[in-house]
């Protein structure tokens, strides 16, 4: 992430730096909205539109948590950065994953 930030922050592109304290945020994804079950983030920026989507169903022997990342790209700039960071993205979240697999319910 940090160096996203670095290669980000000349291209005019959002990082961790410029979110909003006022807003509901978990990391940098500002809160769009928040259910019981269900958690919706993400922002738009000029080069791509970005959400995170988390669901949490119950089953018989615990829970199932899934992650959905979807982005929607404007431009060349979005398109280049997105082939980019695609394969670091699917590392990133597998890895949160499996953190999450891990944890006790609470």
């Amino acid at each position: 992430m940090k160096l996203r930030t670095i290669i980000a922050r000349p291209l005019g592109l959002k990082t961790g730096a410029d979110h909003d304290p006022s807003r509901d945020t978990i990391g940098i994804f500002p809160v769009i909205e928040r259910r019981a079950n269900f958690l919706l983030l993400g922002f738009d920026d000029i080069h791509q539109d970005f959400r995170v989507i988390v669901r949490i169903a119950p089953e018989a022997d615990g829970q199932t948590v899934t992650l959905t990342t979807v982005c929607r790209t404007h431009n060349l700039l979005g398109r280049t950065y997105l082939g980019t960071i695609l394969p670091f993205h699917r590392l990133i979240v597998r890895t949160l994953l499996s953190r999450v697999a891990v944890c006790p319910a609470p």
